[in-house]
C-alpha cells in the first residue's frame, strides 16, 4: 500500500528534487547526524521566548550553497539571520528524518517476520497493559468466534501496517521538501552573490511556499490514513503554516517579519513530527522485554525475601552457620586436596635427592619412587 503523492510539483523540477532526494538518502543511511534530544528541546524552549535567534554554531548537516560573500552585505541586517533560518530547517528536518528512518525500520523487520513473530509481538512485547487488553480480547473471540489466532494475526499486520504508511509517508513529505529547498537555494546562488536586496525576499517567498506544499503533502497523507485506515486511531489535527503576505516593498521590518514566520513554521513542524512520531514510534526496551525484566524482578524479590528470613535481621542464624560451614569445608578442602598433596611431593622429593647423594638407588626404590610421584 503506497502513501499519497508529497505534493504537486512541476516538470522542470521533478529530476533535479530526484536527484537531490536521493542524494539526502545516502548521506541519510550512510553517515546519520546525531540525534541530540536535548539540543531540540533548548530549540524548541528558545524559539517559544525569542522566534529571532542569534548566530550560534552548528553542526555540519548537508551544508546549503551559500554565498559567503554575502554574509558581509549592509543590503539587510537580517542577512545573517536568513542564512542562519535556512542552515536550521536543513538541520532540524535532516534530524526528524534520521529518527522517523530509525522507527520506520523497526516496523519493517516486524512487518517481514511470520504471523507467530506478529502475534507474539502483539501479546508480549507492547507492555504489560497491551498484554491485558490483548488476552481479554483473544479469549472473548474464542469463546464468541472460536480459534481466533488468525483475527490476532490480521490484527497486528494491520497494526504494523498503519504505522509503516504513516512513517513512510512523512519521510516521502520531508525528504521533498528537504530537496526542493536545497534545489532553491542552489537556484538562486548566483542572485544571492549579485543582488541580495532583490534576491533574499524572493527567497524567502519560495521558502514560504514550500513550507505550504509541505502542509498539503502531510495533509493529503491524512486524508489517504483516513481513508484506508477507518478503523484506526485519528492520525492527529492538522498541520497549518503561517502564510507570508503580500509585500510589495520589502524593508528591514518586512525582512524580519518573514524571519520570523520561517522560525513559527520551523517550530510548529518540529512539534508536529515529535507527537507524529512519539505516537507512532517503536518500542522501548523496556517495554518489549517487560515480561523478562518482570521475571527477574519476581526471583530477586523472592531471593531477596529468602535472605531476610534466613538472616539474624529475623532471629535466625542459618546464614550464619552456612557461612562458617563452606569457610570450613572450603579451609579442609584446600588442606586435603592442595596443601598436604603438595607437602608430600616435596617430602619425597628431597628423600630422593638424599639417597642419589648417598649413593647408586636400587631399581626398585627408582620405580616406587616414580610411582609415588605419579
Amino acid at each position: 500500500m503506497e502513501p499519497p503523492e508529497a505534493g504537486p510539483e512541476s516538470k522542470d523540477f521533478g529530476a533535479l528534487i530526484s536527484l537531490y532526494s536521493s542524494y539526502v538518502w545516502n548521506r541519510l543511511f550512510g553517515s546519520p547526524p546525531p540525534s541530540d534530544s536535548g539540543f531540540l528541546a533548548k530549540f524548541s524552549q528558545f524559539y517559544r521566548r525569542k522566534p529571532h535567534p542569534q548566530p550560534r554554531r552548528r553542526t555540519p548537516c548537508l551544508p546549503l550553497p551559500l554565498p559567503s560573500n554575502s554574509l558581509d552585505s549592509s543590503t539587510f541586517k537580517d542577512t545573517s539571520r536568513i542564512y542562519n533560518a535556512l542552515e536550521d530547517i536543513m538541520l532540524h528536518v535532516y534530524s526528524n528524518l534520521h529518527d522517523i528512518q530509525k522507527n520506520l525500520q523497526f516496523w519493517e523487520s516486524r512487518a517481514e517476520g511470520s504471523n507467530a513473530r506478529k502475534a507474539r509481538f502483539m501479546l508480549f512485547e507492547r507492555g504489560p497493559r497491551a498484554f491485558i487488553d490483548s488476552s481479554i480480547k483473544l479469549v472473548k473471540d474464542s469463546v464468541r468466534e472460536g480459534y481466533s489466532i488468525q483475527q490476532l494475526c490480521h490484527s497486528a499486520s494491520s497494526h504494523i501496517s498503519q504505522r509503516i504508511t504513516i512513517l513512510n509517508g512523512l519521510r516521502c513529505a520531508l525528504a521533498t521538501f528537504l530537496a526542493q529547498v536545497y534545489i532553491e537555494v542552489d537556484r538562486s546562488v548566483e542572485e544571492l552573490a549579485k543582488d541580495p536586496r532583490k534576491s533574499l525576499p524572493l527567497l524567502l517567498v519560495s521558502m514560504n511556499e514550500l513550507f505550504l506544499n509541505l502542509e498539503t503533502s502531510i495533509g493529503n497523507l491524512n486524508a489517504f490514513y483516513q481513508s484506508n485506515f477507518p478503523d484506526g486511531e485519528r492520525l492527529h489535527d492538522p498541520l497549518i503554516f503561517e502564510r507570508l503576505p503580500v509585500v510589495n516593498q520589502w524593508t528591514d521590518s518586512e525582512v524580519d517579519d518573514a524571519i520570523s514566520m520561517i522560525c513559527e513554521n520551523l517550530h510548529k513542524l518540529d512539534s508536529y513530527l515529535s507527537s507524529i512520531v512519539a505516537k507512532y514510534k517503536k518500542p522501548q526496551k523496556i517495554t518489549q522485554y517487560w515480561i523478562h525484566y518482570s521475571c527477574g524482578a519476581v526471583g530477586i524479590a523472592v531471593c531477596s525475601m529468602w535472605l531476610i528470613k534466613h538472616s539474624s535481621l529475623m532471629g535466625s542464624p542459618d546464614i550464619g552457620n552456612w557461612i562458617q560451614t563452606a569457610s570450613n569445608s572450603t579451609v579442609n578442602f584446600f588442606n586435603d586436596h592442595v596443601e598436604q598433596p603438595l607437602l608430600d611431593i616435596r617430602d619425597e622429593l628431597f628423600e630422593t635427592f638424599r639417597k642419589r647423594h648417598k649413593g647408586v638407588m636400587e631399581l626398585e626404590e627408582v620405580q616406587l619412587t616414580a610411582n609415588s610421584l605419579h
